[in-house]
């Protein structure tokens, strides 16, 4: 549990909740399929999650912040960990067999995105924007499982867990400046400064806002809709304000607990407007 960050699955498994409800809005629904859907949440997020820390050990001794991490610090071999990546890979996709044949088909490159995402610092600052595309394939990976068909509706939510993913990775990512600098390795903050990173975050979380009130107006959602809207864009809001280029002591709260909250009530609110509308 320790390994994978068990606690950060509160970051895409929300939006995957919606997008569930989302199609059960024009097909009937399937308790099988919800529950299908949450062990693949938890069989991605697990290879994903393990996979990073398999890859990136090298790294993560030599850095005092990851040190202590299970593999570094002894606690789990990188050969068990490897293992770990593997079984849960192949419950993955044995699982999305059971769904339908599009998700099926598909999950092997669902698999990919979220392992791929552990090499992308090595060669690309655009990393966090593979771990937003990553965690943006909830919502619709969720629809497709009740539908079976592509809508525009649920990408739009896909296009918020996007940009809102990676706008607060590259928050996250402040802390390790000094030390990917050091071992050349890519990120948003290296590349742009500290300062400009922030902004970019700030940028993203805006166009955020802009998709939520997009979406909102076009597809008609009622209050609950809007007040869950409002409450996240305000959390947004509240980390950029916990965070500075020179005080990172805040980012743990701005990073784990605003985000988780603010999907948790977000997905609430979303839910509880489609059901009751």
């Amino acid at each position: 549990m320790s390994l994978v960050k068990f606690s950060h699955t509160i970051f895409a498994m929300p939006f995957a909740i919606i997008g569930f409800f989302l199609g059960v809005e024009h097909y009937a629904l399937n308790y099988v399929v919800f529950v299908l859907i949450i062990l693949c949440m938890i069989f991605a997020r697990n290879s994903a999650m393990a996979f990073n820390r398999f890859i990136d050990r090298k790294y993560d001794i030599l850095n005092p912040r990851t040190a202590t991490r299970e593999i570094p610090a002894g606690a789990i071999s990188p050969f068990k960990a490897l293992i770990f990546v593997i079984f849960n890979s192949m419950l993955f996709i044995v699982t999305t067999f059971f769904i339908n044949k599009l998700v099926f088909l598909l999950s092997p490159v669902a698999l990919f995105v979220v392992l791929f995402y552990s090499y992308t610092k090595r060669f690309t600052a655009l990393c966090h924007f593979v771990l937003g595309i990553g965690l943006s394939l909830a919502p619709i990976g969720a629809y497709l499982s009740v539908t079976g068909e592509f809508a525009l509706l649920p990408v739009l939510f896909s296009c918020i867990v996007l940009l809102w993913v990676s706008g607060f990775d590259i928050i996250y990512a402040l802390q390790d400046y000094d030390f990917d600098k050091s071992e050349h390795l890519n990120s948003i903050p290296v590349m742009l400064g500290k300062t400009k990173a922030r902004f970019l975050s700030i940028v993203l979380h805006c166009l955020v806002v802009i998709i939520l009130i997009f979406t909102g107006i076009i597809w008609d959602f009622g209050i609950l809709f809007w007040i869950g809207a409002t409450i996240f864009s305000g959390l947004l809001a509240y980390q950029h304000s916990l965070v500075r280029a020179d005080d990172l002591s805040k980012i743990g709260l701005a990073f784990g607990t605003t985000n988780g909250i603010a999907s948790v009530i977000f997905c609430i609110f979303v839910v509880s407007d489609l059901i009751l509308s």
